[in-house]
């Protein structure tokens, strides 16, 4: 009588692991399909603008043509640095070293890294002995850059596991 016991305890343990594994199995609906997501357009994009400026008298060249190309490049690059710092913003680290109460060294340091897509020249022009570039990006000219370069699939069949 007590083996038959022990047996239907054995039975009924086995029966019970066997209904609660399929049970748990059975009603994960997280882990039996795929979604893919895709990114909705905004409904307005912005438009920056970075202005760049540069001496043309301090470039470093004996021919005044030279200095003037060089400060229509320096100021350029000086525009596109002015558009990353407003997209990405600027990272700014000091240092104060005080002895005896008193500020012995205060350093402050700035850096922006970023790369810009899309930006177009609005004027470049010189002022007196400053060339100034004027430089523009429309996020809605981003925004399909990226759909372009970016490798975009469609649903082609939806599995259920």
């Amino acid at each position: 009588m007590m083996l038959i016991t022990q047996k239907k305890s054995a039975i009924a343990k086995v029966l019970f692991i066997a209904i609660s594994l399929s049970a748990i199995t059975a009603c994960s609906s997280v882990y039996d399909k795929h979604i893919q997501w895709q990114a909705v357009k905004p409904d307005v994009f912005p438009i920056i603008r970075g202005i760049g400026y540069a001496p043309i008298s301090l470039q470093k060249s004996a021919h005044e043509t030279q200095r003037m190309l060089m400060a229509i490049k320096a100021s350029k690059i000086a525009a596109y640095a002015e558009l990353a710092e407003q997209v990405y913003g600027q990272q700014v680290s000091s240092k104060t070293t005080m002895a005896d109460m008193i500020i012995d060294n205060q350093q402050l340091a700035a850096s922006v890294q970023g790369l810009i897509r899309g930006a177009k020249v609005v004027k470049s022009y010189p002022v007196g002995d400053t060339y100034t570039t004027e430089l523009q990006l429309d996020f809605k000219d981003v925004y399909e850059i990226y759909q372009a370069s970016s490798n975009r699939k469609e649903i082609k069949d939806v599995q259920y596991f």
